[in-house]
C-alpha cells in the first residue's frame, strides 16, 4: 500500500468528518434556537414554557461544548498522526527502554505513554464538561474529591484490566503467526464477556453503592413483571446516583444468570411506581427481543472484521509511514500498528454511525411495545415525558441530526407512535 494514498484516504475522512459534525451541529443549534420559545402542543398540558426553554439552554450549552471537543480532538488526532507526534513518542519510549526491556515492555510503556498523554489532554474538558456545563444547569453534584477519586480510579481499573489484555494481544501479534489476528479477536471477545460478568460485581461498587431495593410494595410490582415476562435476575439495586448526578437512569448490567436489576435513587424520587414499572417494562422489552444479544453479536462481527483489517495493515509499510510514522527496523511494531488503527478508524466509522443509530431506535421501538403490552403505556408516557423533563433532553431536536447521531427515538415520535398502538383499530 503506498503511503500518500494512505495519507489522502485518512486526510479525506478526518476533513469530510469534521465538515459533517460542524454542518449537523449547526443545523441542530439553529433548529432548537428557533423552536425555545414555544413547547410542542402534544407537550403543552405536562412541559412548561420554563422547563422547555431549560433543556435548549442546556442542548446550546452541550453543543458548543461539543465544538470545542471537535476543534480538540481534530488536532490531536492529526498531531498523533500527520504531523508526527505518535513517531516522537516511540523514539523516545525505544531510546528508554529498548531493547534492555524487552519487546512486549517497549511496547507497553509506548502504549501506556500513548494512553496516559491522550488521558491528561481530556482531562480539563471533562472538569469543564462537568463543574461548568453540568453544574450550570443544576445536574452536577460531584465535588471536587469526589470526581478527583473518579479519575484515580478509572486509572487504576484501566491499568489492572487493560494492561493484562493489551500484553495478551501484543504478545499474540507477535507470537501466533499470520492468523495472530484471529487469536487477537479469540481473546478480546472472551474479555469482554468476563468483563460483562465482573463489572456489577467489583467494577460498579468503586465508584457508587448498591442497595437492596427497601420498597416492599415496588419490589413485589417489580418481581411479579419480571415472573409474567419470564426474566430472571440476581436482585434489584438501588445506587446512589444522586452523589454526582441529577439525571436518572435504570439499567440492566450483567450476564447470564448473573443479571441485576439497578434503578438510580433519582429516578425512584422522581416516578411513581407504575412508571417505574413501564421503564422496567421496556428495558425488559430489549431482553425479549434479544436486542442485546444481538448488538452483542453483532459487535463482535465488527471487532472481527476490524481485527482481519489490522492484521493486514500491519504488514504494510505504507500504512505506518501514510500516518505519520516510520516503522522500527530492529524493534516490535505491533504497538504502532494498534496505536495507528485506534486513530485512523473513527473517522471512517463516523459515517457508519447512522446505520447503528437507525438499529437502535428500531429497538427502542419495539421495547416500547412490549412494555405498554406488559405494563401501563399511559405510565410508560408520563415516565419518558418527566425524564424528558427532569434530564432537560430538548423536545424540538432537528430531524437530520436525530437520524445520525440519536440511539433512541425523540421524544415527540416516540410518543406519538405509542398512542398509535393505543388507539382503538
Amino acid at each position: 500500500m503506498d503511503a500518500s494514498t494512505v495519507t489522502l484516504i485518512f486526510a479525506f475522512f478526518v476533513v469530510a468528518s469534521l465538515l459533517t459534525r460542524l454542518w449537523l451541529d449547526g443545523r441542530q443549534t439553529r433548529h432548537v434556537a428557533r423552536h425555545r420559545d414555544a413547547v410542542p402542543p402534544a407537550f403543552a398540558q405536562d412541559v412548561s414554557l420554563s422547563s422547555h426553554q431549560r433543556a435548549a439552554n442546556y442542548t446550546l450549552d452541550k453543543l458548543r461544548f461539543g465544538l470545542v471537543n471537535t476543534a480538540v480532538s481534530t488536532a490531536v488526532l492529526l498531531g498523533w498522526t500527520l504531523l508526527g507526534g505518535l513517531g516522537w513518542l516511540n523514539g523516545v519510549v525505544r531510546e528508554a527502554v529498548y531493547p534492555e526491556w524487552g519487546g512486549l515492555a517497549y511496547q507497553l510503556v509506548l502504549v501506556g505513554a500513548f494512553l496516559l498523554i491522550g488521558g491528561l489532554i481530556e482531562l480539563p474538558l471533562d472538569a469543564w464538561n462537568t463543574f461548568r456545563i453540568e453544574q450550570r444547569h443544576g445536574f452536577n453534584r460531584m465535588s471536587w474529591g469526589t470526581w478527583l477519586g473518579d479519575q484515580f480510579k478509572g486509572v487504576l481499573v484501566g491499568v489492572l484490566l487493560g494492561g493484562p489484555i493489551a500484553a495478551l494481544i501484543l504478545w499474540l501479534m507477535g507470537a501466533a503467526g499470520d492468523l495472530w489476528w484471529l487469536w487477537a479477536w479469540a481473546a478480546w471477545v472472551a474479555f469482554s464477556l468476563l468483563l460483562m460478568v465482573i463489572f456489577p460485581l467489583f467494577i460498579a461498587p468503586l465508584f457508587n453503592k448498591f442497595e437492596p431495593l427497601k420498597d416492599t410494595y415496588l419490589a413485589e410490582r417489580v418481581q411479579a413483571l419480571m415472573q409474567r415476562c419470564g426474566f430472571q435476575s440476581k436482585g434489584l439495586f438501588v445506587m446512589d446516583g444522586s452523589r454526582r448526578s441529577a439525571h436518572a437512569n435504570a439499567y440492566f448490567t450483567g450476564l447470564g444468570r448473573a443479571k441485576r436489576v439497578v434503578f438510580f435513587d433519582t429516578l425512584l424520587a422522581k416516578l411513581s411506581h407504575g412508571e417505574v414499572e413501564a421503564v422496567l417494562a421496556h428495558e425488559l422489552g430489549h431482553f425479549k427481543h434479544r436486542h442485546v444479544l444481538k448488538r452483542m453479536v453483532m459487535m463482535f462481527g465488527i471487532s472481527l472484521a476490524g481485527f482481519a483489517l489490522l492484521g493486514w495493515l500491519s504488514n504494510q509499510v505504507g500504512f505506518y509511514q501514510g500516518l505519520g510514522v516510520m516503522p522500527n527496523l530492529q524493534a516490535p511494531n505491533d504497538a504502532l500498528a494498534l496505536l495507528l488503527f485506534m486513530l485512523a478508524l473513527p473517522p471512517v466509522m463516523f459515517f457508519v454511525a447512522p446505520v447503528f443509530s437507525a438499529l437502535s431506535r428500531r429497538d427502542e421501538y419495539e421495547a416500547d411495545t412490549y412494555a405498554c403490552q406488559q405494563a401501563s403505556g399511559h405510565d410508560l408516557a408520563m415516565a419518558l415525558i418527566k425524564l424528558y423533563k427532569d434530564n432537560s433532553s430538548t423536545l424540538t431536536p432537528d430531524p437530520l441530526y436525530v437520524r445520525f447521531y440519536y440511539s433512541h427515538p425523540p421524544a415527540i415520535e416516540r410518543l406519538a407512535a405509542m398512542k398509535a398502538q393505543a388507539a382503538p383499530t
